[in-house]
Formats: C-alpha cells, sequence, structure tokens
C-alpha cells in the first residue's frame, strides 16, 4: 500500500476477530485438556478459577508472541491486518501484552454489565457483550485515527497491510 497506512474497517476487523475465535477454539482445547491432566480435575465445575487464570495466561502469550514476533497472528495474516506502535514500529513483548490486556475492553464491561444485574442466563450474557462489541466499534469509528481504544491507550494502531508476492518489490 502506498502513502499513510490505511486503519482497517470494523466489518474487517469483527471478521477478523471471528476467525481468530475460530482459531482458538483448537488452543483452548489443548489448554483445558492440559490444565485437567497437570491437576487431576475430574468436575467441570471444580478448579474454574484456575482454568480460567490460565487460560487468559496461555491466550496471552499466544497474542503477545505472534505481535511482538511477526505483528500478524493468522487470523490477522488472512484478513490482511498487522498490528504495530504509532511511529511504524514492531510491538515489543511488555507493549502486545499491554495490548492484550486491554484488549478485553472488546468484552469486560458487557460481562461485568450482565454480571451486575444478576442475569446469568446465555441470552442476557450474548445480549450485554454484543451491545458492549457494538459499542466499542462505534467508539473506533469515531476516533480520527479510527483506532479501538486499547489501541489508543497502548500506543499501536492496527492497519491494513498485504505482504508482497514473492519476486514483487513490497515499495511499488
Amino acid at each position: 500500500m502506498s502513502g499513510a497506512p490505511e486503519a482497517p474497517g470494523v466489518w474487517r476487523r469483527l471478521a477478523c476477530m471471528l476467525y481468530e475465535g475460530l482459531l482458538l477454539f483448537g488452543v483452548v482445547m489443548i489448554t483445558g485438556y492440559l490444565y485437567s491432566s497437570l491437576t487431576q480435575q475430574r468436575h467441570a465445575l471444580v478448579g474454574t478459577a484456575g482454568l480460567q487464570a490460565f487460560m487468559f495466561v496461555v491466550i496471552g502469550i499466544y497474542f503477545t508472541w505472534f505481535w511482538a514476533q511477526g505483528r500478524q497472528t493468522l487470523a490477522m495474516k488472512t484478513w490482511q491486518l498487522r498490528v504495530m506502535t504509532r511511529d511504524g514500529q514492531p510491538l515489543s513483548q511488555a507493549r502486545a501484552f499491554a495490548r492484550y490486556v486491554a484488549s478485553w475492553l472488546w468484552f469486560l464491561p458487557g460481562l461485568a454489565a450482565a454480571g451486575l444485574s444478576g442475569r446469568h442466563d446465555g441470552g442476557a450474557i450474548a445480549l450485554a457483550l454484543a451491545l458492549n462489541v457494538a459499542v466499542y466499534a462505534l467508539i473506533a469509528r469515531l476516533t480520527p485515527t479510527r483506532q479501538t481504544l486499547h489501541d489508543l491507550l497502548c500506543g499501536t494502531r492496527l492497519e491494513r497491510w498485504r505482504s508482497s508476492a514473492p519476486g514483487q518489490n513490497p515499495a511499488t
């Protein structure tokens, strides 16, 4: 791409996030199996806090490693997105991890609202999450650089990016 980097649209971000969720399914399954094996967990409702903390750390390592090493996860490569600092540099491990933690703003306010309302059924949680994601995406649409709140907080940016084909000059 020539000129200034182009911020991806909301639909591209959401499509990438959905695909990322599909890819993370395998990571989550392996992580859950590993946790239950290591802790000798025999019942799904025993040790859920430990499992959630373990999942948070493993998924954090997944995103932190990809963002700091190659600026892209597989889903980001598919949807032609990459993450970098505001000045176009690769993310450090610390900044990538801070971005991972801050990116939970996509979900945590909605989950907290559902929990605080006393509604714990799947429909109420899904509605709260959908509203949270819609509001969060709208915030990105309204910012001048079209970046999400967690990118603004962490000094990072998400941009559309296409890798050059073999034998092609990336500067053209």
